[in-house]
């Protein structure tokens, strides 16, 4: 039989924690002397703190070691780690690859103007209009007067908090000119519609990589060139059609530079084998 110290020796394993394991059932001395509390331990346990020790080692909780100890399903909780696991290591690889874009970008001379982060797009109900868009001065023109129209026929609509205002790229590209665009405006509720306008539900968006844009729309495009360059860097694609969600503008900002917008665009993981 080995005394506590002598199997904490041979195990690299402190004494302290040898107690805690007793304490909690993991593993209790084959034999405990009465009169001055000894714990002793025998050649039989050494297989079985080899086995907590290599389970600690691939990062099980004490907690998982004791069911798998005790006999629960041991093929069941290796497959739930081994998910977890691959779920980190994508984790990690998603964070190295957005670490090498910007490396990458440096070497450039590109300074952080942009910070791409990837988040969930909420469900929503929206009245919305379909148009062909000229160009960006014409929403100064055409969405005032939607949000006129809308509010003569339902008078008591509101809008959804926080505010959401977008227009989505029906093309699934950027362009300066003649592109059609869906106008959006989130809303408490669901209204009467007109022959241009109308009612529907957005579903939500499970992930969006998404960038703020500050400064008049002249010159949005470089932020759109960057989104969609980190989306390729980053091992991803788009799934659906971009958005932009009109944050601060003319309504609420007298400067042009103080405007800000939200350029988000689904998407969806690449399978790369």
């Amino acid at each position: 039989m080995y005394q506590i110290g002598e199997f904490s020796k041979i195990n690299r394993i402190t004494v302290k924690t040898l107690r805690y394991y007793d304490r909690i059932g993991l593993l209790k001395p084959a034999f405990v002397n009465d009169s001055n509390g000894y714990r002793y331990y025998t050649s039989e346990q050494l297989p079985v703190i080899h086995k907590i020790i290599a389970l600690r080692q691939m990062d099980f909780s004490i907690n998982e070691i004791l069911d798998i100890i005790n006999g629960k399903d041991n093929n069941n909780v290796f497959k739930v780690k081994k998910e977890k696991l691959l779920n980190d290591i994508q984790e990690k690889k998603d964070q190295l690859a957005q670490i090498t874009h910007y490396l990458e970008k440096n070497k450039e001379g590109f300074k952080m103007n942009y910070e791409v982060v990837l988040k969930e797009l909420p469900e929503v109900i929206v009245y919305a209009k379909k148009m062909l868009v000229p160009n960006y001065d014409y929403y100064f023109e055409v969405i005032p007067r939607i949000g006129e129209k809308i509010s003569e026929v339902n008078p008591n609509l509101k809008a959804a908090k926080p505010n959401y205002c977008f227009t989505i790229y029906l093309e699934g590209e950027y362009k300066e000119e003649n592109f059609e665009v869906e106008f959006c405006e989130a809303v408490n509720a669901f209204g009467r519609e007109t022959e241009e306008i109308k009612f529907k539900k957005i579903r939500k968006v499970n992930q969006a990589a998404c960038v703020f844009y500050k400064g008049s729309y002249d010159n949005i495009g470089e932020a759109y060139a960057h989104l969609f360059k980190w989306i390729e860097d980053n091992n991803f694609m788009p799934s659906d059609n971009p958005r932009e969600s009109y944050i601060d503008g003319i309504w609420n900002k007298e400067n042009l530079s103080d405007w800000l917008t939200e350029i988000q665009i689904p998407v969806k993981k690449v399978l790369i084998n």
